[in-house]
Order: structure tokens, then sequence, then C-alpha cells
């Protein structure tokens, strides 16, 4: 029995306010991207707020830096969805909506079921990556691990 899910976190920042036009190609894909997620295969959890999405959560206190975090089941799972469904189109859009991030922007790491991260521990992740790198209390895709530490080949080819 599985007793671990897989969280991720990412965080990238916009190039304009959210409602700006510039940003209607992010910002009208965001519902549909989302139920596309919570229908998908493994999902488990994601960050939400008041408006059904995660917009007006502030990271690094900067008013354009947003968050996306979610729990899956397992690592397969997430990366099917990321990589193998429509989310694909919006992600290689990004660079319409977001800078390019120079410092790590994405993190995955282990939690128990039932478990709902809060931002400051994915947060704390997050700069455990980028001071550490990889490990397997906060990895990526690339250099994934298993809940006991082991490294974890996925089942699907990795082109990023």
């Amino acid at each position: 029995m599985n007793t671990h899910h897989l969280a991720q976190l990412n965080i990238a920042r916009m190039i304009a306010p959210l409602h700006d036009p510039v940003m209607d190609g992010f910002r009208n894909n965001l519902d549909r991207i989302n139920e596309l997620a919570e229908r998908s295969e493994g999902f488990a959890w994601r960050l939400k707020d008041y408006g059904n999405d995660a917009t007006s959560i502030r990271v690094y206190d900067d008013d354009f830096m947003i968050v996306n975090m979610s729990v899956w089941s397992n690592l397969d799972s997430l990366f099917s969805f990321v990589y193998k469904s429509a989310h694909l189109e919006i992600f290689k859009r990004k660079n319409e909506w977001f800078e390019k991030m120079k410092a790590q922007h994405m993190v995955l790491w282990y939690v128990p079921e039932q478990y709902e991260p809060s931002v400051e521990e994915a947060i704390e992740r997050l700069e455990h990556i980028r001071k550490h790198g990889e490990t397997p209390s906060a990895f990526t895709f690339k250099k994934a691990f298993t809940p006991s530490g082991e490294p974890y080949k996925l089942k699907h080819q990795h082109q990023t």
C-alpha cells in the first residue's frame, strides 16, 4: 500500500499584472487546466484561494510571483499531466506570460497520504533544492527519488 503522495511546487514571475491583456492567454486557460488536473489520474489535491486557483497567494513578498502547488499519488501521474496532456500546450507558451527564472523554480517531495502541504513548507523545499541540489527531500523529474530515498526512473521518457 502506498503511504506517500508526491507534492509539487512551482513558482513563476508574471511579466504583467494578472488582469493585463498580455496575460489573457494564461488567465483564460486557468480554469480549464485546473479542471483537467483535478480529473487526471493520480490527482489528490491542489492549492486554491477564494478564486478557485492560487493566483492571489503571494510568495517572496512579490505581487508578480505566483505559485502552483498540488499533490499527486505518484511521480508518473504528475509527469503524465504535465507533459502528456493538454497542459503541455499551455506549458510551452510560458515565455509569453512569465519571466525566465534564473533560480530553481520547481520542486518535488513526498508527503504522507491525505496531507496538504503549506506554502511555507513548499518554499522551504524550494530553498533546500536551491542550496543543496536534488536530494531525496527536494528533487525534480530529472533526478527523482522514491519515498525511501532510492533513485527513481520515470516510466515515461522525459523530454523537456
